[in-house]
């Protein structure tokens, strides 16, 4: 036993002192990659202790904005696929130079580490669960890649995958498993197959697609919406409408409020998956999905510029901050018209189209984050986006139904206070497009 151990360890310990790393950007149906992929994944016959780290940025959206990272981080002043990176000074871009040079860059590198966004790390260091985007982790005879909350392990050959994998990586994938059915992997212009396939679970990881870190700028980009005037002064001219048709009943005040902010949430919802799609569209032309990140940053900032001028030279109707004065009376005459909870949720309907031009600039940011998601695992995120956007119209709603405030009050208070709120969502929005474009997040 203690023989067999100290075997086990002297061949991780040589493996990983001889090991070869390299992160490998490409992309399916890139014509350039469909020369580069059959080098890169052959690689593994003469180095076989070579590990790649893959990441397709054609078919995994999730994956694009990493490459643009990965070219800031490397200095490169153009940016594209093929693109093998062996260290910060240690790289090739293009299919020609990959496929005349690679093997003289392997030999110079034949003992380096991941060059990762955090720094440098050798194969024993690697945290799996860390990585970020959607990777697939490449092995002589088999793959690591995820899916959804499990990664899939796929090998070739008679034995175990506690032979096939490195070493180093089995202390992550632990014991537990279920057998799964072997799927061909696509490369640009081919497939690689496998004989055997099970499902794992990483020590730590997660849904990829529940990244703390999205989650934070969803809520973040929510936030900003949330505190728009106009939207908080739809609502109490709702609520006045309700209460002046029918100052008696009070249950009419709480179902309107409720049924108004449901018909906000349903059509922003879907207003949603629409930007969504439609980013998802426009990623499409790779130049634009490498850059389409930053520009959502820059647009952030764009807007956060007006909600601050807006607290210092204030004017109603404010360029993408409120809603346009030609469009008020059109919607204060809708509005005059609710009497009932059922008309409350019918001009909720419509009346989110003259609230777009004043809230649609947090939207078409998230929305643009969000397509780098299937559009399936983008729902969760929706829902808690405009679950908070609504909340302060729920709020209010309770506040005037227990008699905590009147519905003119909060229109009085949201008049009083509107530069404090244009502020407010402009120093939020402003830090977030810093942080999109400096790298911070």
């Amino acid at each position: 036993m203690k023989k067999s151990l100290f075997l086990f360890l002297a061949f991780s310990i040589f493996n990983a002192a001889c090991a070869q790393s390299i992160v490998y950007f490409t992309g399916i149906g890139c014509p350039h990659c469909a020369k580069t992929d059959p080098i890169v994944f052959n690689l593994f016959n003469k180095y076989p202790n070579l590990t790649v780290i893959e990441y397709e940025i054609y078919q995994e959206n999730i994956n694009a904005p990493l490459l643009s990272k990965y070219c800031d981080l490397l200095g490169l002043a153009r940016c594209g696929i093929p693109l093998v990176i062996f260290s910060n000074t240690s790289y090739l871009i293009g299919d020609l130079p990959i496929i005349q040079s690679i093997e003289t860059y392997m030999d110079a590198n034949s003992d380096n580490e991941f060059l990762l966004l955090n720094g440098s790390q050798s194969l024993l260091e690697l945290n799996i669960s860390s990585l970020p985007g959607k990777p697939k982790i490449w092995f002589k005879n088999g793959v690591l890649f995820k899916e959804n909350d499990l990664w899939t392990l796929e090998w070739n050959g008679n034995e175990s995958f506690y032979k096939i994998v490195p070493p180093e990586l089995l202390s992550e994938i632990g014991d537990e498993y279920s057998l799964a059915e072997p799927e061909d992997l696509p490369i640009s212009g081919g497939s690689i197959s496998f004989e055997n396939a099970v499902k794992v679970q990483i020590a730590g990881s997660g849904n990829y697609q529940a990244s703390d870190l999205t989650l934070f700028k969803i809520i973040t980009l929510a936030l900003v919406d949330a505190v728009n005037p106009c939207a908080l002064a739809v609502l109490a001219l709702v609520l006045i409408s309700i209460v002046t048709y029918n100052p008696k009943k009070k249950r009419n005040v709480l179902l309107a409020g409720f049924n108004f902010s449901l018909a906000v949430f349903i059509m922003y919802f879907f207003y949603g998956l629409v930007l969504i799609r439609f980013f998802q569209l426009v990623q499409a032309l790779t130049s634009i999905r490498l850059f389409l990140y930053k520009a959502l940053g820059f647009v952030a900032l764009i807007l956060g510029f007006f909600q601050i001028k807006d607290y210092f030279y204030y004017k109603p109707g404010g360029f993408a901050t409120e809603m346009p004065m030609r469009l008020r009376p059109f919607a204060k005459k809708l509005i005059n018209k609710v009497t009932s909870p059922k008309g409350a949720f019918i001009i909720g309907l419509f009346i989110t189209v003259f609230l777009l031009p004043c809230t649609i600039g947090p939207y078409v940011i998230t929305s643009g984050l969000l397509s780098a998601f299937e559009l399936l695992s983008s729902i969760p995120y929706l829902i808690i986006y405009n679950m908070l956007f609504i909340s302060p119209m729920v709020g209010i709603t309770f506040a005037v139904y227990f008699g905590l405030s009147k519905a003119k009050d909060v229109k009085k208070w949201k008049d009083k206070n509107v530069k404090h709120l244009h502020l407010t969502a402009g120093l939020i929005i402003t830090f977030l497009g810093l942080g999109m474009l400096l790298g911070w997040f």
